[in-house]
């Protein structure tokens, strides 16, 4: 009986390990990716229909 406890912990803590390693690796990845994403956006340029006009 003492193996079959041992192996459902085992099996917990890697369960456990790997799914805390995929956070690390996936909610970085999001932030960078809308850090990106709003500099983008920022630099755009947003010129309005009427300064358009009155320039050309």
């Amino acid at each position: 009986m003492g193996t079959l406890i041992k192996d459902h912990a085992l099996l917990i803590v890697m369960t456990t390990m790997f799914a805390v390693l995929a956070l690390n690796i996936s909610v970085p990845a999001v932030v960078l990716s809308l850090m990106a994403i709003s500099r983008w956006v920022v630099s755009l340029e947003f010129v309005p229909a009427d300064l358009k006009e009155e320039a050309a």
